[in-house]
């Protein structure tokens, strides 16, 4: 708008008339006449002309890129709005999830932790139940070994008479025998018996206490009489009179027999784990 206005009032001082000149009293006024050319303008006006012209066609289009450009500014700046706004909105979202799934995945540890704890401890109820089995299997074990020593044991006292009697028999058959081929065939078949019912009784763990020539225990052995003996070690063994009989490391029967004396002193033995080291 200024540059319109200065334009309009040039060329209204172009056909203005001339201001009164100081010199003399005369004055001079321009006459326009119709169908008269309009005089030439100067250099200089012609320029401002032009300059004038010049803002008023490019000033508008100026202003328009710079309206343009704030409209371009303003959508990038709403864009990005728009972008922060739908990404915070997505990060919201996610860290939902994840608080979700880290509460998840805490609860899942809780539970392995707890499986843990059940499983260790069947695992300490199952070790224990197991080794209370096995307690029981061996006490029932040895239990059933005791009732069965114990049935064997009555059956053994009843029967030791009567082997006693077979022994005191091929003793005395064997003595009186010879030259008599009769009673040299019937005391081998009195010492078959005899080694019979001996044979049945051990299946049944029955051992036979013979301690001839060895050293004297009173834990297996009865001394019914002493017989001096200068050659053996004293309180050995000499004859026995009647056998003795052990079911599962009990004597049922001490074995009756004499013991020397009058010998040296038997030597102490060695435990068996200074024999071994040696």
């Amino acid at each position: 708008m200024m540059a319109r206005t200065t334009v309009n009032d040039k060329q209204a001082g172009a056909t203005a008339a001339p201001a009164p000149s100081p010199e003399g009293d005369d004055v001079k006024v321009d006459i326009e006449v119709e169908g008269d050319e309009k005089p030439e303008q100067t250099a200089d006006a012609q320029q401002d002309e032009a300059q004038a012209v010049e803002a008023e066609v490019i000033e508008p289009e100026t202003s328009d890129d710079a309206d343009e450009q704030a409209r371009v500014e303003a959508a990038i700046k709403a864009g990005e709005a728009a972008a922060e706004a739908d990404i915070k909105s997505e990060a919201d979202v996610l860290r939902a999830e994840r608080d979700e799934l880290a509460k998840k995945l805490a609860d899942v540890e809780g539970d392995i932790e707890a499986a843990k704890a059940e499983a260790a401890s069947a695992a300490d109820r199952l070790s224990r139940l197991q080794a209370d089995w096995e307690n029981y299997r061996r006490r029932t074990e040895r239990d059933r070994v005791t009732e069965r020593e114990r049935a064997c044991e009555g059956l053994v006292k009843d029967l030791l008479p009567a082997i006693d009697d077979l022994e005191r028999a091929i003793s005395h058959a064997q003595a009186t025998a010879e030259g008599n081929e009769v009673a040299q065939q019937l005391a081998d078949g009195v010492s078959a018996v005899h080694e019979k019912v001996v044979s049945v009784l051990e299946k049944q763990g029955v051992e036979v206490i013979d301690p001839a020539g060895q050293p004297f225990d009173p834990q297996d052995h009865q001394a019914v009489g002493r017989v001096e003996n200068a050659d053996e070690y004293d309180e050995t063994v000499a004859d026995v009179y009647q056998k003795g009989y052990r079911l599962g490391g009990k004597v049922v029967r001490p074995a009756m027999v004499t013991v020397t004396y009058g010998g040296a002193k038997r030597p102490a033995e060695a435990p068996e784990g200074d024999a071994e080291s040696k």
